[in-house]
């Protein structure tokens, strides 16, 4: 069992950037690829980022990529998305996921989800 606590979210200006974490409970954090998702209003979640357990490969959607970046810490049970020049389109609410393959986020599927946390940029 694994539970998923995202923070780090807020409001940002266009060109901003923010940091959103993800904090696991559980001693098979190690064991699990990562991800993140986002869901916007009126729009089904898709896929943002995912990581594989050992850190050592990255996955991301298009609309994100050279723009935002997943990383994680299995000492600190924790993964992290990186998210530089914000845009208003990227305003959703992003969930964090664990799941046992990345193959398996990359599709939209997840085991286990975090609540959410809000982020949104304004133009």
């Amino acid at each position: 069992q694994v539970q998923l606590v995202e923070s780090g979210g807020g409001l940002v200006q266009a060109g901003g950037s923010l940091r959103l974490s993800c904090a696991a409970s559980g001693r098979t954090f190690s064991s699990y690829a990562m991800g993140w998702f986002r869901q916007a209003p009126g729009k089904e979640r898709e896929f943002v980022a995912a990581i594989t357990w050992s850190g050592g490969n990255t996955y991301y959607a298009d609309s994100v990529k050279g723009r935002f970046t997943i990383s994680r810490d299995n000492a600190k049970n924790t993964v992290y998305l990186q998210m530089n020049s914000l845009k208003p389109e990227d305003t959703a609410v992003y969930y964090c996921a664990a799941d046992s393959t990345t193959r398996a986020l990359r599709a939209g599927s997840s085991t286990y989800w975090g609540q959410g946390t809000q982020v949104t940029v304004s133009s």
